[in-house]
């Protein structure tokens, strides 16, 4: 699983920096995500853009309200930006869409910069809910210690 993960996301990366590359920063999300789904889908691989990521809260099922921007082979999650810089609510983002879908890892582009390196990041979804719903009581002895 780690081997075709890191394959996919290999393919991914090099499609994205050769993207940037050739058509510089500074277009619309969409451009990049339109014109990088297709690249993709040329390197054999199954994208689906503006994937709907159902979620269930309190008994509620929510079909709607959030998308990815692409779902690659159903594996790997890219969030795409076109902006100045990245702030931490993007990460976290993508860290909430990865623990919606049960996924490992996803890739967060920043396609505004000058080159994609400093704006390409991985991560990793390693959220391991706990046994218990509420943490530990402490107890203290008599001395209050």
């Amino acid at each position: 699983m780690m081997r075709e993960l890191d394959d996919i996301t290999g393919e991914i990366v090099d499609a994205a920096l050769r993207l940037h590359k050739r058509l510089g920063p500074g277009l619309l999300e969409s451009v990049y995500e339109a014109v990088l789904a297709r690249e993709l889908g040329r390197r054999h691989l199954t994208v689906e853009r503006q994937k709907a990521v159902a979620f269930e809260f309190d008994g509620v099922l929510f079909e709607e309200g959030l998308r990815v921007d692409l779902l690659v082979n159903g594996l790997v999650v890219v969030e795409l930006k076109s902006i100045d810089l990245l702030a931490p609510v993007h990460f976290k983002q993508l860290l909430t869409y990865l623990r919606l879908l049960n996924l490992p890892v996803g890739l967060l582009m920043n396609f505004g910069g000058a080159t994609l390196k400093e704006g390409l990041h991985r991560v990793v979804n390693d959220y391991q809910p706990s046994a218990s719903p509420r943490p530990p009581r402490l107890h203290r002895n008599k001395t209050g210690k």
